[in-house]
């Protein structure tokens, strides 16, 4: 699913193809920009903002999409079969004389100009994996609404940008709190202390090729100490990726007790109803 660190990790390979390059072709399959034309243009770079993807080319042109929950880019090599899906699933086709990018399923695809980027992002919290993070802003915008679900609140990308499901169930366990909790109902301290677990989950996967939480974020050295937990991060039994996304019926990693499902707006919410406190469903 992808979340901010894998919108990251699209944006290198799409920039790593693409950027300084000529496109010789561009294919836009979206009705209202079908007939725009970008090829004969350098493509400048591409930039992860949040869960969004900006496309800049020269001109002043911006090329916006977000994957949502099943969306993707693919890089080709020329004579590399395509392989992200069937034809008609295709939206955007940019090509130079090494690679080719298809996104496939993109549910947001639009042309705009660059100096106009604000507004596909500007609506956007602080980027958890932005060169402009601001840990203090992202925890002002949650605590402004204290009575609103945790879970809900993290997925607000106004709030911060780059949490989807997947963070979201992993962090409330983390907390040790269910997502339904209201976010003033936290310990006191709790919620700065969330907001840096998110950082360091985010920063320590931008790389991996699989997402992990069950693995401890190894801190650079030159980045400042974190503030140390209350309480320890749980023990594993077994070594698995996540503590509670995708494991429904499992037993806990941590006491035991089969993790629980709830099905909310195309969005499955995982949780330990023994680990975490709060009200549930």
């Amino acid at each position: 699913m992808p979340e901010g660190d894998t919108v990251l990790q699209t944006a290198a390979r799409l920039h790593a193809a693409l950027a300084g390059r000529v496109l010789t072709e561009a294919d836009l399959r979206v009705p209202r920009f079908a007939t725009s034309d970008l090829s004969g243009r350098t493509v400048l770079d591409v930039t992860a903002r949040g869960k969004h993807l900006l496309t800049r080319v020269e001109g002043g042109l911006t090329l916006h999409s977000h994957l949502r929950m099943d969306g993707a880019w693919r890089v080709y090599t020329p004579g590399e079969r395509w392989r992200g899906g069937p034809g008609h699933q295709i939206r955007a086709v940019l090509a130079n004389t090494e690679h080719t990018a298809v996104g496939y399923r993109l549910p947001v695809l639009e042309l705009l100009r660059t100096s106009e980027e604000s507004r596909a992002v500007g609506h956007l919290g602080p980027d958890l994996l932005g060169p402009d993070w601001d840990p203090g802003a992202a925890v002002a915008r949650l605590a402004a609404t204290p009575d609103r679900p945790l879970g809900e609140a993290l997925l607000d990308q106004r709030n911060l940008a780059g949490i989807g499901n997947v963070y979201k169930c992993e962090l409330c366990f983390l907390a040790r709190v269910t997502p339904w909790l209201p976010v003033g109902a936290l310990p006191d301290g709790a919620l700065p202390r969330l907001v840096a677990l998110a950082h360091r989950l985010l920063d320590a996967n931008r790389y991996r090729p699989t997402r992990t939480t069950t693995v401890r974020a190894e801190r650079r050295p030159d980045a400042p100490a974190p503030a140390r937990p209350k309480r320890p991060l749980p023990p594993l039994r077994v070594q698995e990726p996540l503590y509670v996304y995708g494991r429904h019926r499992r037993p806990c990693l941590r006491c035991g007790t089969p993790i629980r499902k709830a099905d909310e707006a195309d969005r499955p919410t995982y949780w330990c109803p023994s680990c975490q406190a709060g009200p549930t469903p």
